[in-house]
């Protein structure tokens, strides 16, 4: 199944949950935080300006970005892979 977001939204596939701490203590299931990276898989066609036109976005699929720990509150599921649809807004950064 495939998605399209619609405007400035974006699809953002989490990264893995880490397994250890830095320190190398393994973590349970429920001590886990999900972590606030992950790979753009889709992107809307962009934002509509108050003129009418349409800015492109600043992010495109492949991308890693940074986003806050409470951004996209709209997961779906789907072919079994839980995704977060999110506003351009909510990414604060891209990872080169």
């Amino acid at each position: 199944m495939k998605i399209r977001p619609l405007y400035d939204r974006v699809v953002v596939r989490r990264k893995e949950e880490e397994e250890t701490t830095a320190g190398g203590i393994l973590l349970p299931g429920s001590a886990k935080e999900k972590p606030n990276q992950g790979e753009v898989i889709a992107i809307g066609d962009g934002k509509v300006l108050d003129s009418g036109e349409l800015r492109a976005l600043a992010v495109k699929v492949g991308d890693t970005v940074v986003f806050g720990q409470y951004a996209g509150s709209n997961t779906i599921e789907i072919d079994g892979e839980e995704l977060i649809i999110m506003g351009e807004s909510e990414i604060f950064a891209v990872v080169d």
